[in-house]
This record gives structure tokens, sequence and C-alpha cells, in this order.
């Protein structure tokens, strides 16, 4: 049963990245899809009349630790028994905060992404058709 699944498991792992035409169309599309994203952010934003800001806070806790001459039981150093210690380790918390946005400066964003996207278009049309071509599928 266990060989089964290390057979299994490149297959699913090949059939996660894609045919060769899916790759090459999220390889030609990329900007377009980013750019799509910031579109239904700043739509979100809008609705909201606020925007997220992610914050990453630093805290330090006491963890136990070792290292040359710490650890488990037995030797650490050169023939010294080994002993176990407290270290302070940084401990990161992101957390999500709102911020006001100008509803106006936030409508001409929008204005501008979608602009970019308009232009975006008809191009990624050319590669998403290009790649149709190059890499069929039945």
């Amino acid at each position: 049963m266990l060989s089964r699944a290390f057979v299994l498991l490149p297959l699913v792992l090949l059939a996660a990245c894609g045919t060769p035409q899916e790759q090459c169309i999220r390889n030609n599309t990329g900007e377009l899809r980013r750019i799509d994203r910031l579109i239904a952010e700043t739509q979100g934003n809008l609705a909201r009349g606020y925007s997220y800001q992610d914050q990453t806070i630093v805290t330090h806790e006491w963890v136990p630790c070792g290292g040359p001459g710490f650890g488990g039981p037995g030797i650490g150093m050169i023939g010294q028994p080994s002993r176990t210690g407290m270290c302070l380790e940084p401990d990161e918390q992101t957390i999500r905060r709102e911020v006001p946005i100008d509803p106006s400066v936030e409508a001409r964003k929008l204005e501008n992404l979608q602009a970019r996207r308009k232009a975006l278009v008809p191009a990624a049309d050319r590669a998403v058709q290009a790649c149709k071509a190059t890499y069929p599928e039945n």
C-alpha cells in the first residue's frame, strides 16, 4: 500500500502543475491576473470605505534551547556535561488593521487599473490563442 502511494505522489504533483497549455496560459497572463486582483481589492476598499494594512509585530519569548554545552542528557562540549538553558526567541505575529482611504484617490486608482486591464486584454487574448495552438488539448 505504501509503495502505491509513492507511485501516485509524482503523478499528483505533476497534475498540480497543469498541462503544458495551462502552464503557457498561466505564464502569459500573470500581469492580467495581478491587475484583476488589484481591481477587486480596490472595489472592496471603495465598498467598505476603508482598506486593510498588514503589520508584523515582533515579540520575544523565553524558550528552552541548547547549543554547544547545552542540550539533553549526555556530553556537551568536549567532555563537559550538557546542560539546558533558556533563550530569548523572536515571535512574529501579523495583524490586519483597518486604515481609512480617500475615496477620490481610490476611485482614480480603480480607473487607472481598469484602463491598464483594457490595454492588457488584447495581448493576453493573443497569448492564450497562441498557447492553445502550440499545445492543443483533446
